[in-house]
């Protein structure tokens, strides 16, 4: 359980930038429930994943003031807003940090370029209980009205509960009316991939260039223990992420090619 004589700290940031309507609503949630610093990119960061800005210089421009409430911009990527809360702004260690709530899916491999899931796995690494939330609409415009209860209910268990050590949730929400959502499974990241394609265009000065679009495939549409899969049928996905890469049965299998059975 985490446990504060003070009201809890609560670090928000997300990689649709400042002014993001998911970035606004979930702000709007955290609010009851503690001190709230809001560090974000000042502008779409989207796909940056872990990425840090280590040639250029990082600004920090305050956006607002209230009590209980403070909102920064950041000009680099979600993971520099991350850090520099983190190591500059914030008075203290966070009891948690929320990111999101990303315009869009992060489920199964997109979990690897999502710069919503980088800042949580950043707050993850220095210790904080990190979520990362996002709701299956791309619009810049989402309606997150009907997720608001499903985010609430995570929140309140991370608070009570917080979350083991070198792990970070990652929670993907249908885009459909509450009531049709049948509840909450926890699940194993879907196997899969994106087939990139480029569209080659010209730009106004005869230059050929490329677009980058592609579909994402599902290598196991038939598996039920997938965020995928409980997606596809009307659950929220919750799936626990470590921070540690390490492929320990790729380990015995490098140990046997290097030092025989």
């Amino acid at each position: 359980m985490v446990k504060t004589k003070e009201r809890p700290l609560i670090l928000v940031s997300n990689d649709d930038g400042v002014q993001a309507g998911g970035l606004k609503m979930l702000t709007e949630l955290v609010m009851p429930l503690g001190d709230i610093w809001v560090v974000a990119p000042e502008k779409g960061e989207s796909g940056k994943s872990h990425a840090i800005s280590i040639s250029t210089p990082l600004y920090i421009t305050s956006v607002k003031e209230e009590e209980n409430l403070h909102v920064f911009s950041c000009n680099g990527t979600p993971v520099d807003a991350v850090k520099i809360a983190l190591n500059r702004l914030l008075p203290r260690k966070p009891d948690f940090l929320v990111s999101g709530i990303n315009h869009g899916s992060n489920a199964s491999i997109s979990v690897i370029y999502s710069g919503t899931m980088g800042a949580a796995i950043e707050g993850c690494l220095n210790g904080v209980p990190s979520v990362g939330f996002s709701l299956l609409n791309h619009s810049s415009d989402s309606d997150f009205t009907e997720c608001k209860r499903i985010v609430k209910d995570i929140l309140s268990n991370l608070l009570e509960f917080g979350l083991p050590q070198n792990v970070c949730l990652n929670v993907n929400i249908p885009d459909i009316p509450y009531k049709s959502i049948k509840g909450i499974r926890v699940c194993r990241q879907t196997r899969g991939v994106w087939r990139e394609e480029y569209d080659v265009k010209t730009d106004d000065k005869g230059r050929q260039y490329y677009w980058l679009t592609g579909d994402f495939h599902n290598f196991e549409p038939h598996a039920t223990d997938t965020d995928e899969w409980a997606l596809a049928n009307n659950y929220v996905a919750i799936v626990p992420i470590e921070t540690d890469f390490t492929s320990y049965e790729g380990m015995k299998f490098i140990n046997n090619w290097i030092y025989g059975k």
